[in-house]
């Protein structure tokens, strides 16, 4: 045994071993090799014990108490650790969590060191004990440490305890975005995503993979968050998302990178407290803040006209004569999920009976769509707000325009559909 130990800490790259005194060497050697345990206890808290020795001691030594004692002494050779963070007693491993975290700001300037290497690795083991004040230990110290073992941050970050995890998640800037993607796409519970929502510095794929996990609250926690980068594709597709979860609407409203075009289409669909958020932030020009105004202004007739008596066939025929029953008079209705209106509008503009239009939306087939939007002189832009917020058709299957504004079938094929369907005429 004294021949291997020997051994290790004579390895190149290690930490040379204090000068040896030969005579206390041998009465220490005595000593661990004893069975008085009050001495051993004694030799291992006495940071003048060579090295060697308090590798044996904690290999070796049946009492806990001196195996605790070689974890907590500031002597203690940085090679045990992996060794005992095995041991049997959670007091050892707890006092060598302790320990490890003290010297770890010291050993992680040099991240290549075998020292470095020996305590990364039983902090890994740390991370995974099966002893919950162990892990929270740990957790709520490396939190703050930019300096935590990448990897030792992984596995806190994954770990099943609220308690664990939530810390390391919300703060911790050595777990990977590799982690983070992994952790967000197992689809975690809400506090999980809400977490990583709230670091201080959140990666335009993090945002991403946040808003894809259709987490009401950790979206609203992301879109509240400056720290976070969100790309305007993103917010995008954030705000056809948010047509449906109100939760949303305030966030946006206050994100400072929001952009007048952006803030546009937000306006289209929030109530009158977002709007005025929207009004408010100063940093639009006066055309952005009057379409904004506008917006609001023509939804609020639009509601107002549907708490009417006069029946929806009166209204459209009123609305054809006056110029008003337009595509933007169906985009409003659209923002409203007045569906009827919507049906009732599109089968006027085809003189087609109103359950012929309502059937293809039924369908959710997104050709159908298009063709008939295309035939009532509607834009593509238009016929993809119907497929994205009436038809309800998976985002895999929509037709989107080409260039931005261009319908993506050919005449031919939407001629096709519209005889298929009984709409050529």
């Amino acid at each position: 045994m004294w021949s291997l130990v020997q051994k290790i800490f004579g390895t190149p790259g290690n930490a040379p071993p204090a000068e040896r005194d030969p005579d206390r060497y041998e009465k220490e050697k005595t000593i661990a090799q004893g069975n008085d345990a009050k001495k051993r206890l004694t030799l291992a808290r006495d940071t003048h014990t060579h090295q060697e020795i308090l590798y044996y001691l904690a290999e070796k030594d049946p009492d806990p108490k001196v195996r605790r004692a070689v974890a907590e002494n500031p002597s203690m050779p940085v090679h045990v650790s992996p060794l005992l963070a095995t041991d049997a007693s959670d007091d050892v491993r707890m006092a060598l969590a302790s320990r490890l975290m003290a010297l770890l700001p010291d050993l992680s300037h040099d991240t290549q060191s075998q020292l470095y290497a020996f305590a990364a690795q039983a902090l890994a083991t740390l991370a995974l004990d099966h002893v919950l004040k162990i892990r929270k230990a740990l957790s709520s110290t490396l939190k703050d440490y930019a300096g935590c073992p990448p990897r030792v941050a992984g596995q806190l970050a994954k770990d099943i305890e609220r308690e664990v995890a939530e810390p390391v998640l919300k703060f911790c800037s050595a777990v990977s975005d590799e982690d983070l993607l992994e952790i967000l796409k197992d689809h975690p519970q809400s506090w999980a995503v809400q977490a990583i929502a709230a670091r201080p510095a959140v990666s335009a794929p993090i945002s991403a993979a946040v808003i894809d996990t259709n987490d009401v609250p950790g979206g609203a926690v992301l879109l509240g968050n400056e720290g976070a980068s969100i790309p305007g594709p993103l917010i995008d597709k954030i705000i056809e998302k948010a047509k449906s979860l109100p939760e949303w609407h305030k966030p946006l409203a206050s994100r400072k990178t929001l952009s007048e075009s952006a803030a546009k289409k937000l306006a289209e669909f929030v109530d009158s407290s977002v709007r005025d958020i929207l009004i408010r932030r100063g940093d639009f020009g006066p055309e952005t803040t009057e379409e904004i105004s506008a917006a609001f202004r023509r939804r609020l007739e639009f509601a107002t006209a549907e708490q009417t008596t006069e029946p929806l066939a009166e209204r459209l025929a009123k609305m054809a004569k006056e110029g008003r029953l337009n595509e933007q008079a169906i985009a409003d209705a659209i923002a409203l999920r007045d569906r009827d209106f919507v049906v009732a509008a599109i089968a006027h503009k085809l003189h087609a009976p109103q359950p012929d239009v309502a059937k293809i939306l039924d369908l959710k087939a997104p050709k159908p769509i298009v063709a008939i939007c295309w035939k009532a002189n509607l834009s593509m832009r238009l016929a993809l707000q119907i497929q994205q917020d009436l038809a309800a058709i998976s985002p895999r299957e929509i037709l989107y325009p080409r260039n931005g504004t261009d319908f993506p079938m050919t005449i031919d094929e939407m001629r096709w559909q519209l005889d298929f369907f009984g709409f050529a005429a």
